[in-house]
């Protein structure tokens, strides 16, 4: 009887230890509640019946041995970015709204100073800013992945008028809140109205844009930070933008461009520095785009000289040309397959009835997907979007057309494409 007994001990003995050692190596099913892991010079104990069998630990995964993640790196779209990048290098990251398109919009000259009657038209208005440009137009900037205009004057309370300058103007920090309500994510400073109110006003427009989180190309402490270019990583894509102004063309300027040691704009009135900026963005991004003021007042035909600048930059390997200044509307040109803007004209900026116009751009695997002229009017103090189908919609193409070169085709929706 006992030897029958120690017979069925035995079987269930080894059908216990069958199913033990079946248990794929370094693996032993948790306990409902974990417990302590024994030291790696213990033994783990199991207990069948009044028998205990010993098994090595290092069959058994400790919680104490967990490897080490290793640290997530700066990234953004595959753009590996150094905190230099961002802080010191002016370099932005933009999510979009459509993968691996990047929608660019760009407006010509606006003004905040209180002193000119657009600004007074704004005060009197209960909706400010959203009653002076239509809001169609403020969507479609604010939806931009990017949107850029020029700041055609510093943010200041300091400095002094530029003596024997007929026109200076000189706006409020504060109104810097307009730029956030029209959707800016860049502006232009190199332009003749940046340096309106000299060292200390200007100053304070690199401090009051710093603080707002608006970056900006053009002008700088010193001659190294006026010739930066930003950089935006959107959609699978880094864009650079540089900026120079031609303007003032009589010398000595008013508007004073940045030494080594001085604060001021970046002139390309002699291309060479502006060249060696675009050959920096080009060589440090997929698609370069200069935005420059440039050309004559008033003046709706281009300038051979702003041509002559145009092909410098082209041939220093610019992708996109956007140019402002004139404060009215200018022809277009492709320089090679480069399209040249040669003047946005007038955004926002005083009481005269012009034509103006937003520029979209959306790019797409590093080059242009599509290039819109927007037709745009400003009258009593407002800008408005003109509807597609009225006559002056028609017109303002028409006078386009009629400005830009043979190989420009300007379709019936304001689509610009190369002949």
């Amino acid at each position: 009887m006992k030897k029958q007994l120690y017979s069925l001990l035995l079987i269930i003995f080894l059908f216990l230890l069958t199913s033990c050692s079946s248990l794929p190596t370094g693996e032993v099913k948790a306990p409902a509640v974990a417990e302590p892991v024994q030291k790696p010079s213990e033994s783990a104990p199991i207990v069948i019946e009044e028998e205990t069998i010993n098994i090595p630990v290092e069959t058994v995964s400790t919680y104490e041995e967990s490897a080490e993640e290793p640290e997530p790196e700066n990234t953004f779209e595959g753009y590996v970015l150094s905190e230099e990048d961002v802080s010191e290098n002016g370099v932005y990251c933009k999510s979009v709204k459509n993968e691996g398109e990047v929608v660019i919009d760009f407006a010509g000259d606006i003004n905040f100073d209180d002193r000119y009657a657009n600004m007074n038209a704004l005060r009197s208005r209960a909706g400010g800013i959203f009653d002076s440009i239509d809001a169609s137009l403020i969507k479609r900037t604010c939806d931009a992945d990017i949107f850029m205009i020029n700041n055609e004057f510093p943010y200041s309370k300091r400095g002094t008028p530029l003596p024997e300058k007929k026109f200076t103007f000189r706006a409020k920090p504060e109104t810097v809140s307009f730029m956030h309500d029209l959707g800016a994510d860049i502006v232009s400073l190199a332009n003749n109205h940046a340096y309106d109110h000299g060292k200390e006003a200007l100053l304070d427009t690199f401090d009051t844009l710093d603080e707002a989180g608006i970056p900006y190309v053009g002008a700088g402490h010193n001659i190294e930070e006026a010739m930066k270019p930003v950089y935006f990583i959107a959609g699978g894509m880094k864009i650079s933008f540089v900026s120079a102004t031609q303007i003032e063309r009589s010398l000595p300027p008013d508007t004073k461009e940045a030494t080594e040691t001085e604060p001021g704009v970046l002139r390309t009135l002699d291309p060479e520095k502006f060249v060696s900026v675009i050959r920096e963005a080009k060589q440090n991004s997929d698609f370069c785009i200069a935005y420059v003021h440039w050309g004559s007042e008033n003046v709706n035909k281009y300038e051979a000289a702003q041509t002559e600048l145009a092909k410098a930059y082209v041939d220093a390997g610019v992708d996109l040309i956007m140019g402002d200044h004139p404060h009215v509307l200018q022809g277009i040109e492709y320089i090679e397959d480069v399209p040249v803007i040669y003047s946005l004209g007038n955004y926002w900026f005083n009481s005269k009835t012009l034509d103006n116009c937003l520029i979209e751009v959306v790019l797409k695997d590093k080059e242009i997907k599509s290039l819109q002229f927007i037709p745009c009017m400003q009258y009593g103090c407002a800008t408005h979007e003109v509807q597609q189908g009225s006559g002056d919609f028609e017109r303002i193409l028409m006078n386009v057309r009629e400005w830009s070169t043979d190989n420009v085709n300007i379709a019936p929706d304001g689509f610009i494409t190369k002949r």
